[in-house]
Parts: structure tokens; sequence; C-alpha cells
């Protein structure tokens, strides 16, 4: 059996992006990282990024600067790893 750790790094994606996928699609991280591998490798790119900038607008909304800063971390993470696809910017 696979570890989470083993699963996350088969992913390429980080824990950050695959903690806001599974915050925002309401999940067990161990599912979203299923999720995160199959959108990384069926041109899902722009999806994920659209849930990292969901999540910070929520943040946002919620004054919730801390996860905010993590979040925005996330996704300048994100693009800069998955920069084949023509990317959107958060609020």
């Amino acid at each position: 059996m696979l570890t989470y750790e083993e699963c996350l790094e088969m992913s390429e994606l980080s824990a950050d992006e695959i903690a806001a996928i599974a915050e925002h699609e309401h999940m067990d991280p161990m599912i979203a990282v299923a999720l995160g591998h199959y959108l990384i490798t069926h041109d899902g790119e722009q999806r994920i990024q659209r849930f990292i900038i969901d999540d910070i607008e929520r943040a946002k909304r919620c004054g919730d600067r801390e996860k905010q800063a993590l979040l925005n971390s996330a996704l300048q993470h994100f693009i800069a790893t998955h920069p084949t696809h023509q990317t959107q910017q958060a609020s």
C-alpha cells in the first residue's frame, strides 16, 4: 500500500496545492491527490488554479490573512511549476 507522502510525490503537486483542492472540493486529502494528479495529466491545470483562487477569495472574505497568504504562496508555486497554460490572477 502506498502512503500519502508517496502518492503526493507522484502527483506533481505540492502539499499546499493538494490541501487547496481538498478544501475546495470538500474531500479527504488522499482523494484530492488522485483528483489533482488526474487534472494535471488531463489538461486540468486551469481548474486547479481556479480552485486555489476560489479558496483565496473565500479566505479574504473571512478575513483569514494567514490562510490567504498560504494560498497565495501555493498559487505562485503552482504557476511557477505549471507554466504551460494561461494564468488567472486572484483579486
